[in-house]
């Protein structure tokens, strides 16, 4: 199993960033997929679920209404389109696979929302 992150950087208060997550190793289409954070001397912060055939959604409050998760079965990638970014968005994103139990993560990519 292999999740690969890319799309983080940095970027100004009410700006968007589109996160991907590039899996391999596992059949991704019967798998919910996930989006975890991490902020700076915090524990890891549940951002979002996508059920395997994508129509079925999950959002933490802090982030719903700004976030939209998504995935490409056909291309085995998650997405996470990020707008009105804040400063608190600020962390590691991790795909990892799996709803309530997350067994296989990524290392993550770096959000960071600053002036």
């Amino acid at each position: 199993v292999q999740l690969v992150e890319s799309g983080g950087g940095m970027v100004q208060p009410g700006g968007s960033l589109r996160l991907s997550c590039a899996a391999s190793g596992f059949t991704f289409s019967i798998w919910d997929m996930s989006w975890v954070r991490q902020a700076p001397g915090k524990g890891p912060e549940w951002v979002s679920t996508i059920r395997t055939g994508g129509g079925v959604t999950y959002y933490a409050d802090s982030v719903k209404g700004r976030f939209t998760v998504s995935r490409d079965n056909a291309k085995n990638t998650l997405y996470l389109q990020m707008n009105s970014l804040k400063a608190e968005d600020t962390a590691l994103y991790y795909c990892a696979r799996g709803r309530r139990t997350m067994n296989y993560w990524g290392q993550g990519t770096q959000v960071t929302v600053s002036s």
